[in-house]
């Protein structure tokens, strides 16, 4: 991967996390010279630097330091940032924004972004999915349908290799799966009890991507658990192992890594994208560069900044905003509601690994099979995992001397917990917007973030609750526990929505192919295209859009409808 001072190109992608990979990918595969352009400093697989090493060969046991949580106030409000990779993020300083209080954001710091120490839990969104929005009258009707997208869930899960078991749930479609993975002994009495107790749900183990075969000369995964410090087997599916190394084999693709782009750039009568401007990180130089067709693929929050922050005569309050809707209807996904018990069964059993996967529980709620009237509407998926304590728990009858260590050398109870994860309304008033007054490193403006939990997202976290607690006693778990979630907007990760599709201009930024209605040969396909959030994890979605929006690209350049 290296730089090149060209001047023009057919494309220029920008981000390389999970859709933007998979952007420069199909272009360079479809014989498209492509810029791709990161904020981030270069990391090259397999070299991951901590990857390898066991948490007591790491700073502080792998623990944050005070210093480290003021550094990252939100990664650090989260699971995501340890010191094994800190270096994968970037600190507030670096980017900071408004109101931090109410909402967190964090910001990847390499070339792959997000792919890194993604949680890899990949689900397909069903047809009623796509309809929503328009039987509930809530936000705007999405333009396309599953039939649209179905072909390229086919088409991504074939090339990123996807473990999971067919179960014909009609909530999460099944996909091109190779072998799943296996539960546990506690995870296996959960799902016994929730197969007897209930006839509107059922468990099976999560859909994950991280290989269970070799799958295109990357290796099946080692069970370490290690995935968020870079994995160099290319055992789960990262930018860096995949997608940016099919691309770079095409010899299309010219990588530019620690440049900020700041806007896109327009022709003289404003109605096509020239190119984009960008900073060098290092130089601080100002440079422009060219394409025929631009893709922004920097996260939600960044194209949308892009999108702000591109001003002109014709577009005063950002590049394709005539709907006014550029920025809003934000959307997360509400987490953390759920509980948690233990088993004295089960003293002879163990497992071999540490599996990097959960249980998944698909959505029941609101559903032509649920009996229960409900005071939301949509749903929420579950997520947990069992396992056995280890020597690092809590002996309080023996707290010392001999006895402690004796109790050390023998494995604690059986564990189990489970979290819900759930659909968040798109509403206008949950937003992000550009503040002139306070700027980042670079002069450039910051975001303001006013997204906040509507009614409806919390009562469906108080039955998150309840029903875990349910459940888990109906299968005859012991010491059952409420787990009550105070988390944020942004904590789930899956942040989406600020630049969302739809058929009308008048309502919506892009249309059915993911182009900015007003500036044709301008492509968004990250999370800020999507029109809701469903409540199953959305990465599988941006990369399908991502592909099927480049495919269309490349026919209408060959059309000539896009140069």
């Amino acid at each position: 991967m290296f730089y090149s001072p060209s001047p023009e190109f057919d494309a220029i992608v920008v981000g390389t996390g999970i859709s933007g990979g998979w952007a420069a990918k199909e272009l360079t595969k479809k014989g498209l010279k492509t810029l791709v352009i990161d904020r981030g400093k270069k990391v090259t697989h397999p070299d991951y630097p901590k990857a390898q090493l066991d948490n007591w060969e790491l700073p502080h046991n792998n623990r944050l330091t005070p210093q480290q949580l003021q550094d990252y106030p939100s990664t650090g409000r989260m699971d995501n940032l340890q010191p094994s990779n800190v270096d994968y993020f970037m600190p507030y300083k670096e980017q900071p924004f408004q109101d931090i209080d109410k909402a967190l954001w964090i910001k990847p710091a390499t070339v792959g972004g997000r792919s890194i120490t993604w949680g890899r839990q990949v689900y397909r969104w069903n047809p009623e999915d796509f309809t929503a929005n328009l039987n509930d009258g809530v936000g705007v009707d999405w333009p396309i349908r599953y039939t649209d997208i179905e072909p390229w869930y086919t088409y991504v899960e074939q090339f990123i290799g996807v473990s999971g078991k067919k179960e014909n749930f009609p909530q999460v479609p099944d996909g091109h799966f190779l072998p799943p993975m296996e539960m546990n002994c506690i995870e296996n009495k959960l799902k016994e009890g929730i197969d007897t107790h209930y006839k509107d749900r059922s468990m099976t183990i999560g859909r994950v991507a991280n290989l269970t075969q070799p799958l295109h000369g990357r290796q099946s995964c080692k069970f370490r658990n290690r995935c968020n410090r870079g994995c160099p087997y290319g055992a789960y599916f990262c930018s860096l192992s995949s997608t940016l190394p099919t691309a770079e084999a095409t010899g299309n693709m010219t990588l530019l890594s620690d440049t900020i782009v700041t806007e896109v750039i327009l022709n003289e009568d404003q109605t096509k994208a020239i190119g984009i401007r960008a900073i060098d990180k290092n130089t601080q130089k100002v440079e422009a560069y060219y394409a025929k067709v631009i893709f922004l693929n920097a996260s939600s929050f960044q194209s949308t900044w892009i999108l702000m922050n591109s001003k002109s005569d014709r577009f005063q309050n950002g590049l394709g905003n005539d709907s006014g809707e550029l920025g809003h209807n934000a959307m997360d996904h509400y987490i953390g509601g759920g509980a948690s018990a233990t088993t004295s069964q089960f003293k002879d059993k163990y497992y071999k690994g540490l599996r990097p996967n959960g249980i998944y529980i698909p959505r029941f709620q609101n559903l032509p099979t649920d009996t229960k009237s409900r005071p939301y509407i949509r749903g929420f998926q579950i997520q947990g995992r069992g396992s056995r304590e280890n020597w690092s728990r809590t002996i309080p009858e023996a707290s010392y001397g001999l006895d402690f260590k004796n109790q050390l050398l023998h494995p604690g109870k059986w564990q189990i917990g489970i979290m819900g994860l759930g659909e968040m309304l798109p509403q206008h008033r949950n937003k992000i917007s550009l503040n002139h007054e306070i700027l980042d490193p670079y002069g450039l403006p910051t975001l303001d973030i006013d997204i906040e939990w509507g009614e409806n997202e919390l009562a469906m976290g108080r039955d998150m609750i309840e029903e875990s607690v349910h459940m888990l006693t109906s299968a005859g778990l012991e010491n059952v526990t409420p787990l009550p979630s105070n988390a944020l907007p942004g904590s789930a990760v899956h942040e989406m929505g600020t630049a969302r599709m739809g058929n009308d201009p008048r309502t919506s930024v892009l249309n059915k192919w993911n182009q900015v209605h007003t500036v044709p040969n301008v492509f968004v396909s990250d999370g800020a295209c999507m029109t809701s959030s469903a409540c199953q994890n959305p990465s599988l979605t941006y990369m399908a859009l991502t592909a099927r929006a480049a495919n269309y690209a490349v026919e209408q350049l060959k059309n000539g409808d896009l140069s």
